[in-house]
């Protein structure tokens, strides 16, 4: 597969998972940008012993990073962005909130599961762990998110 293809095929999945990084979804379809067009420029170094999905993956997930860590620099921490009057909190928030409490990995295991629909052995490749690392990263990331909904169950 050519990194047309995976664009193609995957540009959505990553898109998600840039926006689950970001926040933001222009800056998620910036970060997509940015991220096959340097997987473009890198294309020679691409050494072949990983699949390229898992490789494009990482790829954008360091722009989504980048992204960040520009945005942060460019913007005063005293400016924080409230949430607008008319938006009602919604479970959803609750969700994200708590994932965006998981620990890195754990984080992005999730959003290459779940949003990318990564297996395992690619999730591996992306995170540069052991596959059976992968699982024990999952499962750990259920079972805090499965304790922060139960916290948050009114009783």
């Amino acid at each position: 597969m050519d990194l047309e293809s995976i664009y193609r095929l995957r540009g959505q999945q990553f898109a998600r998972v840039a926006w689950a990084i970001t926040g933001d979804r222009d800056l998620a379809w910036d970060a997509l940008q940015d991220g096959f067009a340097r997987a473009l420029l890198a294309a020679d170094s691409y050494a072949g012993d990983s699949q390229l999905e898992a490789w494009v993956g990482r790829i954008v997930v360091n722009a989504a990073y980048d992204i960040l860590r520009r945005r942060r620099r460019e913007v005063p921490t005293s400016e924080s962005s409230p949430r607008e009057p008319s938006e009602e909190p919604t479970p959803t928030h609750g969700l994200r909130d708590a994932v965006a409490q998981l620990p890195e990995r754990q984080r992005l295991a999730i959003f290459f599961r779940y949003y990318a629909d990564f297996d395992y052995a690619q999730i591996a490749e992306v995170l540069g762990i052991e596959r059976g690392t992968v699982s024990a990263t999952l499962s750990a990331a259920h079972r805090a998110l499965a304790l922060t909904a139960h916290q948050e169950v009114p009783r």
